[in-house]
Formats: C-alpha cells, structure tokens, sequence
C-alpha cells in the first residue's frame, strides 16, 4: 500500500446482494442499521473531515453490500453525493466493496469518472466447493476474471478472503492465498469465520451441521497464509472482524471472533520463529530473546503463554524478551 490513508466509511449494510451467504449478517457485523443514502455520505464526509488533519490522504469508503449490484440510479446517487469534495479536495479517491460476479467494463468505466480509486472484492475462498457451501453465488474463476479487469482498468485492488467456512479446510485456505497472491492484489482483508445470531450459519450450527472455526484453529490457518502475503509483498491490511459494541455483546454467537485475533496470530508466528531459534542453536538454561520493540508483548504471548511454552518445552530456569534493532516479525538470540 502507499501512504497511510484516514478513511470515512459509509455502511450499506446488504444493498446489492443477491443472495444471503450463510456467514452473514452486514447489519449486526458493521453495526449499521440505517442504509446509506446521499445524505448520509453527505454527513458522513462533514462530520469526518472535521476530525481529521488538514492535508491528510482522505478516502471515503463504502462498506459491506456489494456496490456495483446497487441499481445504477443508487450508486450514481452515493457517488455523486461525494463528487463535489472530491473535485475540491477535501476527500482524495474513493473505495468500495462489491462481489465478484458484479464487476464488468462498463461498470469500471463508470466508476472511474466518479473518482473510485479502490475495489474491494469479496473474493471469500478460492475453493468452488467452499463457495456453494457458503453460498456466495459466483465462482473462484469469476473472482480470477473480475480481478483481472479491475487491475487491467488501473484501479488499485484488494481482495477479501475467510478462513473457516463450511467445507473449508487448512489446505484450502493455503490454496485461497495462493491464488489470490497470483492475482497480485494491493492488499488482502483476512476474516476468519464468526457465528453471528440471525445467519444460516448460525442455523446450521445450532442443528450439528457445521462446525465451529475456533479461535485457535483460525490463529493456526493465519498464522499458516500471512507470511506467504508477507514473501508476495502484499499488505494484510486487516485480520479478523472490526470489533462492535453488537458483536462483543453477544451477536457473535460462536467462531473466530476474538478483539485482538491479529495480535494472537502474530504471537504465534513469533512463538514459531523463537522455537526454531532454540532448536537450531545452542544455548544454556537462561536466555534472552530480542526483537522489534513493538513486538515485545506478541512474543511474550498472552498472559505469557509464549515464554511458559518455551521454557517448558526446552528446560529453561528463565526466559527474558529484550528490544532490539530488528525488523517486526524478527527474533534474535542475545
């Protein structure tokens, strides 16, 4: 990605889906009750560019929905509310979300004279057999074509993927990365599947018919596909849901809804790369480890789970994490 963007998000929470996939429920995962209208862009830009510096790289984001299956009336009508501060440069581009099988020539063409400058595909898993389980209504090749059209139209791309849902396996979702890194994205969005009350998936869930993507199993396929983003050069720019007062409170029934989802997997890859360090080297009974300031507490592992797994497994008397001049992600020992 380039520079750090500040982002105004509008929510429009189903408009133009033409179908319900079983994981989702747009309204209690982005909170968002109200569906988006001029005014409410209109206000959203307002009240956004008076919380943010003067100068700042401003996107308008439309979230959730899938933005090119809106009537065109509609979507004419929520760009074109946002037209006149692009034109004056209080905003800087625009960015949506929309579905694989919602994207063609003409649609981008238009798009573009409005100011779009991101496409968020719901690219979800790679697996056709996960994605009729699921039922997304498109396939992995129409993810691959729209994609494609999206790049060649010079728009900057970001693909969504989830890990978790029904006939979804580890395996699959390492092939998902795999062919979402061919198709040389910008960033990519990673959500592990949750439960959420009022979905077909909690449903299926409740009868016995699907089974739940925990916390853990969902931090081992993370912690499994981040760093092949990592070696692509392609930013994961979110991992797991943006946490809601609806969620936290109990509309996130079951599955990998966790607050702090990316800080586990980023413990795990740390607690990994320090195993293979003491496997690989000699070392006595106290050592010292150390890396990026910022991942001081990630190795350390929640409530020091890291360090008790360590010493256990290579009888140490002591464990100490230090700062040091490295990289994020990096592990020395000291």
């Amino acid at each position: 990605m380039t520079a750090k963007r500040s982002i105004i998000p509008v929510f429009v929470p189903h408009l133009g889906c033409p179908n319900d996939c079983v994981f989702c429920n747009q309204r209690k995962i982005s909170g968002s009750l109200v569906p988006a209208s001029a005014e409410t862009v209109i206000k959203a830009i307002l009240e956004g560019i008076e919380k943010i510096p003067e100068n700042a790289n401003i996107q308008l984001a439309f979230y959730g929905g899938s933005f090119t299956a809106i009537p065109v009336e509609k979507q004419n009508e929520l760009l074109g509310a946002a037209l006149p501060f692009l034109c004056d440069g209080k905003i800087s581009s625009i960015r949506l979300s929309t579905r694989p099988d919602a994207i063609n020539e003409d649609d981008l063409s238009r798009l573009k004279s409005f100011g779009v400058k991101t496409i968020e595909l719901g690219a979800q898993s790679m697996c056709d057999e996960v994605l009729t389980a699921s039922g997304r209504g498109h396939t992995a090749a129409q993810t691959e074509a729209a994609a494609r059209l999206i790049n060649e139209n010079g728009f900057e791309l970001i693909l969504q993927m989830m890990t978790g849902l029904p006939e979804d396996t580890k395996e699959r979702t390492i092939e998902t990365a795999r062919r979402i890194i061919a198709l040389c994205p910008k960033g990519v969005r990673i959500y592990p599947a949750v439960i959420v009350e009022d979905t077909p998936m909690y449903d299926m869930w409740r009868l016995g018919k699907y089974r739940e993507h925990t916390v853990d199993e969902a931090v081992d396929f993370c912690s499994a596909v981040l760093p092949m983003f990592k070696d692509a050069g392609i930013e994961v720019i979110r991992l797991g849901l943006n946490p809601t007062e609806e969620l936290s409170a109990g509309a996130a029934a079951g599955g990998a809804y966790h607050p702090a989802l990316g800080e586990l997997v980023r413990s795990r890859l740390l607690l990994e790369k320090a195993r293979t360090l003491l496997i690989q080297n000699s070392h006595g009974e106290n050592v010292t480890l150390g890396v990026n300031k910022s991942d001081i507490s990630a190795m350390a592992g929640q409530h020091r789970a890291n360090i008790k797994v360590l010493c256990s497994e290579f009888s140490l008397k002591s464990l100490k994490i230090v700062q040091a001049d490295l990289e994020r992600g990096e592990v020395i020992i000291q």
